[in-house]
Formats: structure tokens, C-alpha cells, sequence
């Protein structure tokens, strides 16, 4: 077939009434073309239809509550109400606040730049200056969500407050390294903050602090493994809302899965999807997910989804999945292309996951339990 007739293949793929439809037109793809053009069908196909729905992981970031801004808003009123705009600030009046205000916490650690751990680390500090005892970033976290702290606690966090904004608390570092208080509303200690609190930040101030941290780098740092997990998440609560039963596989239940629904391929897929049958679970469809940020690694993980092609075959003819994300996934040729083979075309990104569950067998699924 020509290069217009490959075009008016993947046209015809495109506009498929629905996902079953073009699941049938993909699948009739090797009728349509010599084995020798497969390739080259199946990496436009990939390019055309479903590139435009390839999402970059850096797009995203996890949702953690105490990360956004209403929790940021709602410590910062207390911490200003309670020093009465930053002004009443010493030891004793921070001890004050944080007693009467502990979500403030939150603000304090954040003018000085510190995770809880830093922010615990720093109490040992003072604790060798002072007769106080140092505390753990446990008693950080408590605060943070509201926890009154014993008044020793909050006055060794005072002390620390206190003593870094000023700069007594750590010595004046080496000409080729900053302090965290080197920054535009700390620099000149209180002042400096009390002047922010009043005029508000210039909005170049706030994109050059977004340059030196990143915009959600903090929370990119706390969620490193949760955004390894970000396809898989997603999917499990796709299916948690549907109601499918599925078993997501694990370095624990390999051996699981075999003896269940004698799947044997290792690792075995992300996902098992089943419906009972009788006294035992039928095994209905096989997903995998995969990220890939650059194209060689895309190739590299293409293989699995033939291995799965395979064993979907062995088994009877089950169905396997792919969820995808990276822009790896953008090279269709030996990449791309070959998972819309070895899926025949069950292939979904985030933007458009929900809709995997018009194509069967899910709708039977959620039918079955609609019952």
C-alpha cells in the first residue's frame, strides 16, 4: 500500500466511533499491509493518534494538603496576628504564639528556610547554649497541624526563631557559602520581615526565590516516591471509584499472581483485572505502566508490552493495557508504535485514563458489579 493509503488507515483509526472500534481496526492492521510496512503503519498510527494525548510527568505534581496555599494562608494570619505584624518577636512573645497560635510554626520554619528535621536539628543547638531540651521534628509536624506544644517545646522553638533571624544562632559562614537568612526578607532580620509583611513581596523578588528553589521543589523532594508511582496511582484509583476488582503486583505477591490466574511472565504485570468465577477469580485483562523521559528508554520498555502480547495470547487471548507517560513515548517508531501493536491499541495517558473503561472488557465489569 502507499504512503496516502497508510494516511487514510490511521484517518480511519482516529475517527473510530469508539475505543472497541478502533481496538478492531488496529488489530486489522497486518490484513491491510505486508509485514515489511507494519512498522512504519503502527508508528504513524502512534504519532497521530495517540502522541496529542502524551502527557510530560514534570506537568504534574502530587497533591499534598499541607503543601498548598490555604494551609500556608491559614498559619500565616496566626503567625501575624500573634507578633502583631512580626513586631512583638521576642523570645517570650514567640513562646506566646506559638502556644496560643502552633499552626504558625509553619511560617516561622519557613522564614528560616528549614525542613522539620532542621528544624528539630537546630533545638540541639540551643539546647547546648540553654538549659532547655531539644525536640524532634515530630513536635514540627504536631504544631504544624494544630497540636498545642508543652511550653518547654515552644520555647526552645522560640529560641531558635529568635536566634537565627538575628543571626546568633549559627556563625557567619565562608566567603563561598550563603546563609539560608541571606534572602530578601531575612537579611536585615526582623525589619525585613516586618517590611515584607507590610508592602508585600515585588513580584521579581518572588520569581527569584521561585528560581533558586523551583517552583514545588519542596514538595517534588516530598513525594519523590509517590511521583514514581504517579501512573499506577492513578490508575488504582480509577479503579477504586469504578469498582473493579484488581490486584496491583508487587515484589510480595509474584508468586500470587501465578498461582491465582497462572500468569507466569516476571515481573508480572502492574495490574491484574478479574471478575469471580465460581469459587475462583478469573484473571479478564493485563495493564502495565510505564514512564519514559527520554526515547531510548521508551524502546527499552516497549519489549515488555510484547512480552505480555505474548502471554495475553498463551493465556486465551487476554487483553493487556498500556498506561503511558513521559514524552519518551513521542518516538513512535521503535517505541511507541510497537506498544500500539502489542496492545492493539489499548493504549491510554493521563489526560484521557477514564476512558480505558469503555473498552472491554470493562464494561462488562462494571456491569457485573452495577448487579
Amino acid at each position: 500500500m502507499s504512503t496516502s493509503e497508510i494516511e487514510a488507515t490511521v484517518q480511519v483509526i482516529g475517527a473510530a466511533g469508539d475505543w472497541n472500534d478502533r481496538v478492531s481496526l488496529v488489530r486489522r492492521v497486518p490484513e491491510w499491509f505486508g509485514t515489511a510496512r507494519h512498522a512504519e503503519v503502527y508508528a504513524e498510527v502512534a504519532r497521530t493518534v495517540y502522541v496529542p494525548n502524551l502527557a510530560p510527568d514534570f506537568a504534574y505534581v502530587p497533591v499534598r494538603p499541607e503543601y498548598e496555599l490555604n494551609t500556608v494562608e491559614a498559619a500565616y494570619a496566626e503567625a501575624h496576628e500573634a507578633t502583631r505584624g512580626f513586631r512583638n518577636v521576642s523570645v517570650e512573645e514567640l513562646q506566646q504564639a506559638l502556644l496560643s497560635h502552633p499552626r504558625a510554626m509553619l511560617v516561622f520554619r519557613l522564614l528560616l528556610g528549614y525542613r522539620a528535621s532542621e528544624m528539630s536539628a537546630a533545638t540541639t543547638l540551643v539546647a547546648d547554649l540553654t538549659n532547655l531540651q531539644a525536640a524532634g521534628a515530630a513536635a514540627v509536624t504536631a504544631m504544624e497541624t494544630g497540636r498545642p506544644p508543652r511550653p518547654e517545646v515552644a520555647r526552645v522553638f522560640a529560641e531558635v526563631i529568635s536566634r537565627a533571624i538575628t543571626g546568633d544562632l549559627f556563625p557567619a559562614p565562608e566567603s563561598t557559602l550563603r546563609s539560608k537568612l541571606d534572602k530578601p526578607d531575612t537579611a536585615h532580620g526582623w525589619a525585613g520581615v516586618q517590611r515584607f509583611a507590610d508592602t508585600g513581596v515585588p513580584y521579581a523578588t518572588f520569581l527569584h526565590q521561585r528560581h533558586y528553589g523551583g517552583a514545588f521543589r519542596q514538595l517534588l523532594d516530598a513525594t519523590s516516591s509517590q511521583r514514581g508511582n504517579l501512573l499506577e496511582d492513578a490508575v488504582e484509583a480509577l479503579f477504586k471509584d469504578s469498582a473493579i476488582r484488581y490486584i496491583r503486583t508487587g515484589s510480595a505477591n509474584q508468586s500470587d499472581i501465578e498461582r491465582m490466574f497462572g500468569i507466569t511472565v516476571r515481573p508480572a504485570p502492574d495490574f491484574v483485572v478479574y471478575s469471580p468465577s465460581g469459587t475462583r477469580e478469573e484473571a479478564r485483562a493485563m495493564l502495565e505502566c510505564k514512564g519514559a523521559n527520554d526515547g531510548g528508554t521508551a524502546r527499552d520498555k516497549a519489549a515488555r508490552f510484547r512480552n505480555l502480547r505474548e502471554e495475553g495470547r498463551r493465556l486465551g487471548g487476554m487483553p493487556v493495557f498500556a498506561v503511558l507517560g513521559g514524552l519518551g513515548w513521542t518516538r513512535t517508531r521503535d517505541a511507541l508504535g510497537p506498544v500500539v501493536e502489542a496492545t492493539d491499541g489499548r493504549v491510554f495517558m493521563l489526560p484521557n485514563l477514564a476512558e480505558m473503561l469503555t473498552v472491554d472488557p470493562f464494561p462488562t465489569l462494571t456491569a457485573e458489579v452495577a448487579q
